[in-house]
């Protein structure tokens, strides 16, 4: 299949499709917001990811790579699109149904149809009965199998920010269809330029790997943001007691910080529990203790700035890992937002990846500087990302201030 339509052109879809582009395959990317579709046409990313600009020139000036506001024909189409949450964490799927309903009067017999955005168990054949509702003149693997006119699977992607265009490429990619030959096909497709091993299962099974595997790490980061609590009360350093605990050869605790964010391990475990609430209850509490953790971090603010007639309050870092510029569910854009609204005092915001605030942390008395600014005009300095930049602030600039060391940067030293 070298003929592609992508739906999404986000931090996922973005790299795949031009990752499909660099093996010579005529890829359309479709997204909803002009300016997005704007920028790919004249080679330009609107996200901050390693190598993908160069790559998405290079796909745009040779003709493989262009974006449109709505699909076209095309062998395969893949969805890359956003499932938020909607009322009490249930997973909201309409973005997945408006692109089916987008790519259905397209359909031609023989399509493949890939879902790639981190779903509930059984997207996937819901996606299906979508389609089959608005073309009744198709067959589809629930009712034809293998002799389905399209065919349907779902492939979840496995990466890191920062490290997304090379872990495309190496990771092993899980791959579940609604028929054997979906499944196939599908591996046919992103052998393309997957180096990592396709592996084959069903599609039910496959959306629950991806939920499975971010809920693991979701457990893991509660115990060690739990661990910090309980070693602040009985005055332990968490930082020297986890460096000495990994000593062991059979434990690897992970570093704890102001919570978790971004829209997987923020996200996927809510899913599970959606699915099954009696029966998530480690996964349940793993995401309430890392839910809890901003407002944690929020008290050690409110109880620093009382000791200031005039606090000035710098906090470093807004994205919600290190130096990547993805906001999305980040502890640290809460935290700011709560700081702000409590009114503590001046407010000074390093985010070296970003060159605006988002609306809702702008205010009169809050202002996007630079890390050298902020050190020199705050009295109370707060890390909630651990940039690279941050950790080459040297002890002595920071002796006369107040510091909260969410992500440890200092106090390890």
């Amino acid at each position: 299949m070298k003929n592609i339509c992508m739906i999404g052109l986000g931090y996922i879809g973005l790299p795949t499709a031009t990752l499909f582009a660099s093996k010579q395959c005529q890829v359309l990317g479709v997204d909803v917001v002009p300016e997005v579709v704007d920028t790919i046409n004249q080679g330009k990313i609107h996200i901050v990811e390693p190598e993908l600009d160069i790559l998405v020139h290079a796909a745009v000036t040779e003709g493989y790579l262009r974006a449109a506001l709505v699909p076209e024909a095309a062998e395969a189409f893949l969805i890359a699109v956003p499932t938020p949450f909607i009322g009490d964490h249930k997973p909201d799927v309409s973005y997945i149904e408006a692109a089916a309903h987008s790519i259905a009067s397209v359909l031609q017999k023989g399509n493949l149809v890939v879902l790639e955005s981190t779903s509930p168990v059984g997207a996937t054949e819901q996606l299906e009965a979508w389609l089959m509702a608005v073309r009744p003149d198709l067959s589809f693997p629930s009712q034809a199998g293998d002799q389905a006119d399209i065919h349907i699977a779902y492939c979840p992607e496995r990466v890191l920010p920062g490290k997304v265009v090379h872990e495309l490429v190496e990771n092993d990619r899980i791959i579940g269809g609604l028929s054997d030959k979906s499944t196939e096909l599908a591996i046919e497709l992103y052998s393309a330029f997957v180096d990592g091993r396709c592996i084959k299962t069903n599609a039910r099974t496959a959306e629950m790997c991806k939920l499975t595997e971010n809920s693991f790490r979701d457990v893991n980061i509660a115990f060690a943001n739990e661990l910090s609590i309980i070693c602040e009360q009985l005055d332990v350093n968490v930082w020297e007691l986890i460096a000495l605990a990994n000593r062991h050869p059979r434990v690897n605790i992970l570093q704890p910080g102001a919570g978790v964010g971004g829209h997987c391990i923020a996200v996927d475990p809510w899913f599970i529990v959606d699915s099954a609430p009696e029966e998530a209850r480690l996964i349940r509490t793993a995401r309430e203790v890392n839910d809890s953790k901003p407002e944690y971090v929020l008290n050690k603010i409110r109880l620093v700035a009382e000791e200031f007639k005039l606090p000035k309050i710098a906090l470093l870092g807004l994205a919600f890992k290190a130096d990547i510029d993805d906001l999305r569910e980040s502890p640290a854009v809460d935290i700011a937002q709560k700081v702000i609204q409590e009114s503590f005092g001046e407010i000074f915001i390093v985010e070296p990846h970003i060159k605006e605030l988002p609306a809702k942390l702008q205010a009169d008395n809050v202002s996007l500087v630079s890390l050298a600014e902020s050190l020199e005009k705050a009295n109370v300095v707060v890390t909630l990302t651990d940039h690279t930049v941050f950790k080459q602030v040297k002890p002595s600039v920071l002796q006369e201030k107040i510091t909260i060391d969410a992500r440890g940067i200092w106090e390890q030293d």
